[in-house]
């Protein structure tokens, strides 16, 4: 197939019905779920991220787990982790982009995931709203809400979302504190950290985050390392790093 139909091929699919096509998952961390057909097909195929998959399942059991997946883009991981914890536990995720949220809603409904909660907002360090920058695409995955220095020009596109501070929803009743939490929010991993200072320093989650730009790296370690958190030596922007909970 040439690259102009193979274009062609994946504008029919994506905005025809046959995008929405469920399928079995037949391995990894999502075995047995059912997914969508496109776009992403690794997502169905069971082999999207396999480092961060096996980090995930060298968590062990996670019945009865309460985990937080903060970025949730499709719900790849929000489903997976939603049929480990099974319904004595609770998963919510968090996804501000409208059209990743309305697939994530589908994942979640396609599957019959009661206990998996979502959100239409971004997991950050104060509850209201903010700019989420698109640069026009919005089937990207790397939308996100401004980077310190960013400069709003035109072409940032940006689309007004909900920002959503985590530790009211646990002072509220609304989340139980959680055992684990993804964390992949496109350089705004500190700032959702600060936003659930508290409830992770009473209850100290495993944390899988996953580090895109220095001052999300840096911001998190100083956030962390007071409450006894140890990085990987390794850890460094660009990677995928499982931080887990204090002895």
């Amino acid at each position: 197939m040439t690259p102009a139909l193979q274009r062609w091929a994946g504008r029919f699919l994506l905005w025809s019905r046959l995008a929405w096509l469920p399928f079995r998952v037949p391995r990894g961390f999502l075995a047995g779920s059912w997914w969508s057909l496109y776009p992403w097909t690794s997502y169905w195929r069971g082999t999207h991220e396999p480092a961060v998959q096996a980090m995930l399942q060298n968590l062990g059991a996670m019945t009865g787990w309460s985990c937080w997946d903060l970025g949730a883009h499709y719900g790849f991981y929000s489903v997976g982790l939603a049929r480990r914890a099974g319904p004595t536990g609770e998963v919510a995720a968090f996804e501000p982009n409208p059209l990743s949220f309305r697939r994530l809603e589908y994942h979640r409904r396609l599957n019959r995931l009661a206990w998996l909660k979502v959100f239409p907002a971004a997991a950050s360090d104060q509850t209201g709203q903010a700019e989420m920058y698109t640069y026009g695409e919005l089937l990207s995955t790397t939308t996100h809400l401004r980077y310190e220095g960013e400069t709003r020009i035109a072409a940032c596109a940006p689309l007004v979302v909900t920002t959503i501070k985590l530790d009211d929803l646990v002072a509220a009743g609304t989340l139980r504190p959680p055992d684990f939490v993804k964390i992949d929010v496109e350089g705004h991993g500190h700032r959702a950290l600060v936003g659930m200072q508290a409830t992770v320093a009473r209850h100290r989650p495993h944390l899988l985050c996953e580090l895109h730009t220095p001052l999300e790296l840096t911001g998190m370690q100083a956030i962390l390392a007071p409450l006894g958190y140890e990085w990987p030596a390794t850890a460094a922007v660009g990677q995928d790093v499982l931080v887990r909970r204090p002895a």
